[in-house]
C-alpha cells in the first residue's frame, strides 16, 4: 500500500512538472467522455427507457397503413373498445379523448388541455399519483355521467397552484362547472400532455371515434397481436365505415409504444452517438500519442531506474498509475461536462419528436458506462507504452549519454498509425458536419411559396356542447374573424381550420366527375376563408376565388394548387371540372357539414404552389374549400399585422372574449416564422448540424493537438541532430523540410483513409442529413481545412527546430 501511495505522489509530481501534457490529455478525455455520456443519456432516455408505464414493451397503438409513409390511427367507438378488450390477445385496453377547456371563476380565464380517460386508464398505465389518487372505476360507470373529479397534470399544478401539496380536496372550475381535485399526477405521467385529467363518459354512441391503447398478453408479439386483432378491425370497418379510409385500402398493424419515435428520431440520435464515439476515439488516440511521445522522452530516466534496481513490474505500475490518474481525472471532468452539455442538447431536441415522459438525465447505467469506459481507456493507453518502455536497452541508452535519440522504428510506426487514424476520423466527422450544415441551409432557404412575415396563427377551440348546429357555429366563426379584424395594427385576417403551412391539410382520396374512380388520387384538403390567399400572399393563377357571400352560405366550390392542376388535368382545363371528397361526412358535434358538401364541388380557380408537406418533401396536390363546408371543433385565425403580431395577442384575446367570455384562444400561439422553425424536420436538421459541427470542430482541435504534440516531441528528441546539421552548414529550410517530411506519410495516409470512409458511409450519412458528404466541394473544403490545420500544427515546432542555436544543441 505504501508503494502505491509513493507511485501516486510521484505521478502527481510528474504531471505537475509537465502541465501542458497533463492538461491536454485530461482535456482530450473530458471532451470525449463528456460528449459521449451526454448523448448516450439522451439515447438511453428516449429510445431505450422512455416510459414510466407498466409493461410498456407490451403496449401498442392501433394503426391503419395506406403506404409505408402514410399511416393513421384506427380510432374506435365505445362499444368497439369494449369488444376489443375481450380479444384473447389483449390483456387490457383504455380509451381517451381530448378537449380544450377553460379555467373559469378567476379574473383571467386560462385555456387548458383536458384529457378525458376511461376510468381504468390510471390502473392500466400503472403510475401512482404524486398526491392523492388517479381516476378509479367508480369515477365513471358505463352509461352514467362521470363524477365531477379531476386529476391535475404536474406542470399545470406547478403553474396554476404554485406546487401546493395541500391542493387535493380543493375545487377547480372548468367551463363554469366545479370539479373536486382528487390527485396530482406524477411528473413523468404526461399522457396526451394533459393539463387536467377527467373521467370519460362511456356510452353506446357509434358516431364518436376515440384513441384506444392496448396491452398485449405476455408472450404475444406485435406481429401475432396484429394477426389476432385484424379480423376485429375488419368487422369494425363494416360497422362504422366512416371511421376508416374510403374503399378499405389499408393494412392494419400494431405499432409499438415508442415505434414512431424510433423511426423519426432514432436515426438522428444514433448518428450523433456515432459521432461522439468517433470523438472519444480521437480523444483516446490523442492521449495514446501523448503518452507514447512522452514515454519515448523518458527512455533515459527508465534506463537509470532499471540500472539502480527497479523491477519491470514497478515500472509498469508507475506508468499505469500516471495513465489511470489521467483517465480518472478526465472521466470526472467529463461527467461534469456531460451535466452541462446535457441540458443544452435537450433544448435542441425537436419538441414533439420524443415522449415527454422521458426522463433525460445521467442515470446509473450511463454513469457506469462512463466509469468503465474511463478505466478501460486508462489501462489500454497506459499499458501499451508501459510494456514498450519497461525493458529499455540499458547499454544503448546509457552509452547515448547526454544525446537525445529519435526513438525506435516501432514507436514511430505506432505514432504514425495513431496520427493517420486521427486524421481519417476527423475528416469523416468534418465531411459529416459539412453535409449536415449543407442540409440545414437547404431547409432554411427552401422556397415557401408564401410570406410568413408578420403573420400569426391564433388557435381557437370550441368547447363541448357549445355551438352544436351548423348555423350557430358558422355565425360564431364569422363573428370571431370580424372582431379580430378590428384590432388596431391588424391589416387582414383569414380563417384557416387546418391550412397553416408549411405542413398542412387533410390528406384523403378524391373522385373527379367524369373520370374513373382511383383510390390513389390523394389530395390535401384545406378549409379556409377567401382572405386566406391574400393574407399569405399566395397568387391566383387562373379562375377566381369564392367571395364572402359564397363562403357564408357554404357553397360547394373548390380552388386547387398548380401541382394538382398539372397532375390531374394535364390539358390545362381544370377550371370548370368537379370533384367529390368521399370521406367528408357530417358527424355532429365534432364535424358539422354544410348542405351539398358531400356532393360534387366545382373547381373555380387555380393558385400557385406553396409548401404543404414540410420543408423538405415535394409539394403535394392541394385543394382549398370554404371552411363553412366543414365546421370543426377547432379553428385557427391567421392574423397579418403591421407590427410584430405577437404584440397584439392580448388585444386579440380580448376580442375573442367579447364574443363569448367562456371561449379562449389556445395557450401556445406562434407567428408563422416560429411555426417554420418549430417543424420537426427543421429542428432535426438544426440539431444534427449544430452538434455534428461542434463535434467535428472539437475533433479537429484534438487532432491538431495530437499532431502538434508528436512533432514537438520529435523535435525535442532530435535537437542535437538538428544542431549538427546547422553547424555543418544546412539551411534552415532543410530542417523545416525534415520536420514536415516526418508527418507527410501519416497525414497523407489519414486523408486517403478519411476520404474512403466518407465515401463508404455516405449512404448512411445522407439518410439522416439532407446534404451529401461525398459532394466534391464539401470533400475538397474539409480536406483543405484539415491540411491547413495539420500544416499549422507542424509549422510551430518545425519553426522552433529551424531556429535552434547549434552551440546550444551540441551542449545537449
Amino acid at each position: 500500500m505504501k508503494s502505491i501511495f509513493q507511485d501516486l505522489r510521484f505521478s502527481i509530481r510528474q504531471l505537475l512538472k509537465s502541465p501542458g501534457f497533463a492538461l491536454t490529455a485530461i482535456f482530450s478525455l473530458a471532451l470525449g467522455i463528456g460528449a459521449t455520456t451526454a448523448v448516450f443519456s439522451v439515447v438511453h432516455a428516449i429510445l431505450v427507457d422512455p416510459y414510466p408505464y407498466a409493461k410498456p414493451e407490451r403496449m401498442a397503438h392501433l394503426r391503419l397503413e395506406q403506404s409505408p409513409t402514410d399511416n393513421r390511427g384506427a380510432n374506435l367507438s365505445f362499444p368497439q373498445w369494449q369488444q376489443l378488450r375481450k380479444s384473447p390477445a389483449v390483456e387490457d385496453a383504455f380509451i381517451t379523448d381530448n378537449w380544450s377547456l377553460t379555467v373559469t371563476g378567476h379574473d383571467l380565464p386560462e385555456d387548458v388541455n383536458g384529457s378525458f380517460l376511461s376510468s381504468n386508464a390510471f390502473n392500466f398505465l400503472g403510475v401512482p399519483a404524486l398526491y392523492g389518487r388517479g381516476l378509479i372505476p367508480a369515477d365513471a360507470i358505463d352509461g352514467q355521467d362521470p363524477q365531477p373529479v379531476v386529476v391535475l397534470g404536474y406542470k399545470f399544478w406547478q403553474r396554476h397552484f404554485n406546487s401546493d401539496p395541500t391542493v387535493v380536496g380543493h375545487t377547480l372550475q372548468l367551463v363554469r362547472k366545479n370539479y373536486t381535485i382528487v390527485g396530482v399526477a406524477n411528473p413523468r405521467f404526461t399522457w396526451d400532455d394533459g393539463d387536467v385529467y377527467l373521467p370519460l363518459k362511456i356510452t353506446q354512441d357509434q358516431v364518436a371515434e376515440h384513441y384506444v391503447g392496448i396491452r398485449l398478453k405476455p408472450g404475444i408479439s406485435l406481429k401475432a397481436g396484429t394477426e389476432a386483432i385484424a379480423p376485429l378491425i375488419e368487422q369494425f370497418q363494416k360497422e362504422t365505415p366512416k371511421h376508416f379510409p374510403t374503399g378499405g385500402h389499408y393494412k392494419f398493424r400494431l405499432y409499438g409504444l415508442n415505434e414512431d419515435t424510433v423511426q423519426n428520431l432514432g436515426g438522428t440520435l444514433y448518428l450523433l452517438f456515432s459521432a461522439v464515439v468517433l470523438l472519444l476515439a480521437i480523444g483516446c488516440g490523442n492521449v495514446s500519442i501523448l503518452l507514447l511521445a512522452r514515454g519515448a522522452g523518458r527512455r533515459h530516466e527508465l534506463a537509470l531506474r532499471v540500472a539502480i534496481g527497479a523491477t519491470r513490474g514497478r515500472l509498469i505500475r508507475q506508468m499505469l498509475t500516471e495513465a489511470v490518474l489521467l483517465s480518472a481525472t478526465g472521466a470526472a471532468l467529463g461527467i461534469l461536462l456531460a451535466y452541462r452539455s446535457l441540458a443544452f442538447i435537450i433544448k435542441q431536441l425537436p419538441e414533439y419528436s420524443f415522449p415527454h415522459e422521458a426522463a433525460i438525465r445521467l442515470d446509473i447505467p450511463v454513469l457506469a458506462f462512463s466509469v468503465v469506459l474511463a478505466l478501460l481507456t486508462g489501462v489500454l493507453f497506459g499499458l501499451w507504452p508501459a510494456l514498450q518502455l519497461s525493458r529499455p536497452n540499458i547499454g544503448e541508452i546509457i552509452q547515448s549519454g547526454s544525446r537525445k535519440v529519435a526513438g525506435s522504428l516501432s514507436g514511430k510506426a505506432t505514432n504514425n498509425a495513431l496520427i493517420a487514424t486521427q486524421i481519417a476520423l476527423t475528416l469523416l466527422l468534418l465531411a459529416g458536419a459539412g453535409a449536415s450544415i449543407q442540409g440545414f441551409l437547404k431547409i432554411m432557404h427552401a422556397p415557401l411559396g408564401y410570406d410568413p412575415h408578420n403573420v400569426m396563427s391564433v388557435g381557437i377551440p370550441v368547447h363541448e356542447n357549445t355551438y352544436p348546429t351548423w348555423e350557430a357555429r358558422s355565425t360564431y366563426f364569422n363573428q370571431l374573424q370580424k372582431k379580430i379584424s378590428e384590432v388596431p395594427g391588424v391589416t387582414m385576417t383569414a380563417i384557416s381550420t387546418n391550412a397553416t403551412p408549411p405542413a398542412n391539410g387533410w390528406e384523403t382520396a378524391v373522385q373527379f366527375l367524369g373520370k374513373p374512380t382511383n383510390d390513389d388520387q390523394k389530395v390535401r384538403i384545406n378549409f379556409v376563408s377567401p382572405n386566406y390567399f391574400p393574407v399569405l400572399g399566395v397568387p391566383r393563377l387562373q379562375g377566381r376565388i369564392w367571395d364572402e357571400t359564397e363562403n357564408l352560405h357554404g357553397l360547394p366550390l373548390v380552388v386547387i394548387n398548380e401541382t394538382m392542376a398539372k397532375l390531374y388535368f394535364p390539358n390545362g382545363d381544370a377550371v370548370g371540372h368537379a370533384l367529390k371528397i368521399p370521406d367528408l361526412h357530417d358527424a355532429p358535434p365534432y364535424n358539422l357539414v354544410a348542405p351539398g358538401a358531400e356532393g360534387w364541388l366545382q373547381i373555380i380557380g387555380i393558385v400557385a404552389d406553396k409548401r404543404d408537406d414540410g420543408l423538405r418533401k415535394p409539394i403535394l396536390p392541394e385543394a382549398f374549400i370554404p371552411y363553412t363546408l366543414s365546421l370543426r371543433m377547432w379553428t385557427q385565425i391567421l392574423v397579418r399585422s403591421s407590427v410584430p403580431p405577437l404584440t397584439l395577442l392580448h388585444a386579440v384575446g380580448s376580442q375573442v372574449i367579447s364574443v363569448d367570455p367562456d371561449q379562449q384562444i389556445s395557450g401556445n400561439i406562434q407567428d408563422l416564422e416560429q411555426w417554420i422553425t418549430g417543424q420537426q424536420e427543421y429542428q432535426q436538421e438544426h440539431l444534427v448540424a449544430l452538434l455534428f459541427g461542434a463535434f467535428a470542430l472539437l475533433a479537429l482541435i484534438l487532432a491538431a493537438v495530437g499532431l502538434y504534440s508528436v512533432v514537438s516531441y520529435t523535435v525535442a528528441q532530435r535537437t542535437n541532430e538538428f544542431g549538427i546539421r546547422l553547424a555543418l552548414g544546412a539551411q534552415r529550410t532543410h530542417v523545416l523540410q525534415i520536420v514536415f517530411a516526418s508527418t507527410t506519410v501519416s497525414v497523407g495516409t489519414g486523408l486517403a483513409a478519411g476520404v474512403a470512409l466518407t465515401l463508404a458511409l455516405n449512404k448512411l450519412l445522407s439518410h439522416w442529413a439532407e446534404g451529401s458528404s461525398h459532394d466534391p466541394l464539401i470533400l475538397l473544403l474539409v480536406t483543405v481545412v484539415l491540411c491547413t490545420v495539420a500544416a499549422i500544427a507542424c509549422a510551430l515546432p518545425a519553426s522552433r527546430a529551424s531556429l535552434i542555436d547549434p552551440v546550444e544543441a551540441l551542449r545537449h
